[in-house]
């Protein structure tokens, strides 16, 4: 298995583009994106649990309910979400984009991301859908900037793996950067793959990963009304089909597990505002939702984010989060030490603090990447979870996100 350029281009079959169609304001910025396959797909996918939900989650739900998608379609600049005709945009989008790709409406995915409760105009979507589909290609790229909003840098990304003997290639792009917090999904998350495999086993699949993954991002506790994760597998690659569990499933996971820990990092670092992405590991739990608690608490904790803004090795905050989390945790027995590429340091053993350097815990949490390393001592379960510092610009940039 590797790491490979091409993101959901990467995979056999799949072209895709982005453009600027008028959404947005800023001429230099793309608000249109579109995934395409040449042949059906299996098609997976998990959505928000905020009972606000986007029309576009509805009318992909109903799109993909028979397992099968051919096309995605997304806009950026606005969420259609809270407007009383919707439903009906999107399933304009919808057929707008069936039309151009000669497939049917049913089978494709609709998306959007961006303001709430603002009217989505279907005029500036309609007019960019030629060009859209006619410069469909090896534009990973341009799709992932299509799908942005607050995000500063593109997310994607592509790994090649085998299965019986034949090539497989899984890519994806994710949005995501204010309004992420856990429990499935609070991004847009795009992912493709030649991997033959069902869409009941491609929804296993996904079901399973995203407890682990996206289930386990926080940027700023708010969960979103957009937003999913969804998988399309073509089969183009050629492998026998995955209908069960076995090796080639295996193989499969690990290979989607790659992609998604990669994008939940991506989004985790490129919080809005942040200057670090916060990386925290919990060992010795007594089972694996006690580690998921205690790692959840700690990324979501605003002390903490802001203490790792200020690179202030304020480990009090961190067993202040632990101790609210309402975890089964023997807070006498909690290690605490904080990492980076500057090196580890302790900075609490058995719940008590120990004597370090301070300067060289400043040098270490100066850094982008800091893991907050947790140990509870009290069994086997552990969990990651992922998040950024709490920073000045956070405020700055929702202070004024609609005007």
């Amino acid at each position: 298995m590797k790491i490979i350029s091409g993101g959901v281009c990467a995979a056999k079959g799949f072209t895709a583009n982005g453009v600027h169609c008028g959404i947005r304001k800023n001429k230099e910025k793309r608000d249109l994106s579109l995934i395409f396959s040449e042949v059906k797909a299996n098609a997976a996918a998990v959505y928000t649990t905020n009972l606000v939900k986007g029309a576009p989650l509805l009318v992909t739900k109903r799109h993909i309910a028979d397992g099968i998608a051919q096309a995605v379609i997304c806009n950026s600049g606005n969420a259609n979400t809270c407007n009383a005709n919707g439903v009906e945009i999107a399933e304009q989008m919808s057929d707008i984009a069936a039309k151009q790709l000669g497939i049917s409406p049913d089978d494709i995915v609709v998306a959007s991301t961006g303001v709430i409760g603002q009217p989505l105009d279907i005029e500036p979507i309609a007019d960019g859908i030629v060009s859209l589909a006619d410069g469909l290609g090896d534009f990973s790229d341009y799709a992932a900037e299509g799908i942005m909003t607050t995000d500063t840098v593109k997310k994607d990304i592509a790994v090649s793996f085998e299965i019986g003997g034949f090539e497989c290639k899984i890519g994806g792009i994710a949005k995501g950067s204010g309004m992420i917090h856990p429990n499935m999904a609070t991004m847009l998350v795009f992912i493709t793959t030649d991997c033959a495999i069902s869409s009941e086993m491609l929804q296993k699949a996904l079901s399973t990963d995203i407890k682990n993954t996206f289930n386990m991002v926080s940027v700023d506790g708010d969960t979103s009304t957009n937003d999913m994760v969804t998988v399309l597998a073509n089969g183009m690659a050629g492998n026998k089909e995955i209908t069960c569990d076995g090796d080639d499933f295996d193989t499969f996971m690990q290979a989607l597990n790659t992609v998604t820990v990669y994008l939940c990092k991506a989004i985790a670092g490129d919080g809005e505002g942040a200057t670090k992405m916060l990386e925290c590991t919990v060992d010795g739990a007594k089972d694996e939702l006690t580690a998921k608690t205690v790692a959840k608490a700690v990324i979501c904790s605003s002390l903490t984010k802001a203490a790792m803004f200020g690179a202030d090795a304020n480990w009090g905050r961190v067993l202040c989060s632990i101790g609210y989390s309402g975890a089964d945790v023997d807070v006498n027995k909690v290690d605490v030490s904080f990492i980076s590429v500057k090196g580890e340091i302790l900075v609490c053993k058995n719940g008590a603090g120990v004597d370090f350097s301070e300067e060289l815990a400043k040098e270490i949490l100066l850094e982008r990447d800091i893991t907050i390393s947790i140990n509870l001592n009290s069994g086997d379960g552990k969990a990651v979870a992922w998040g950024c510092d709490l920073t000045y610009d956070y405020v700055k940039i929702n202070g004024d996100y609609r005007t």
